[in-house]
């Protein structure tokens, strides 16, 4: 699925990913289902190395276990999401939003997906995405993959630079 690095393209790609209320809805402006979205991306960010993964995960009994795998839509789409959303919640709020993602990641490997915090944790989440709403602009280039613009409607910072205080005497 993913291309080594060394044998990429030498140009980069460059894709706008559309998102509302959290979904991934397009691609270069292009608006398409999700399936076909995640398709499409996965074709180009493979074809420029992105999404190999080499971790070492916890597992249940608590062995550790070396695992490989290759999703470049998904590590694409996952930084897009990450940036977005910083940008338009409040910084408790995203650092919140970081241990309930833990929390839910081990809910659900734990099998509890019927359990009352799972649903919990979904109310938490859809409040968040009401916001997660805007483009965000990626960089593609031999294994690397990185934010190099970004807009939403719900932006809460100030997109002129901001000029130092004057001090007072």
């Amino acid at each position: 699925m993913t291309k080594a690095p060394a044998d990429c393209p030498d140009e980069a790609a460059y894709v706008e990913i559309s998102f509302e209320h959290g979904v991934p809805v397009a691609i270069n402006g292009v608006p398409m289902p999700i399936l076909e979205l995640i398709g499409n991306l996965g074709i180009i960010a493979g074809a420029h190395g992105v999404g190999r993964i080499d971790m070492v995960e916890n597992r249940l009994a608590g062995v550790k276990a070396r695992e490989i795998y290759e999703a470049p839509a998904a590590v694409v789409l996952h930084a897009a999401h990450k940036e977005l959303q910083k940008m338009v919640v409040t910084t408790d709020v995203d650092r919140f939003s970081r241990a309930v993602s833990l929390q839910y990641a081990d809910t659900i490997y734990n099998g509890l997906w019927f359990a009352p915090l799972r649903d919990a944790l979904d109310a938490f989440i859809d409040k968040v995405q009401e916001r997660v709403t805007g483009v965000i602009r990626m960089k593609l280039f031999k294994g690397d993959c990185r934010v190099v613009g970004r807009k939403s409607p719900f932006a809460l910072y100030e997109s002129a630079p901001v000029a130092a205080a004057t001090p007072t005497t």
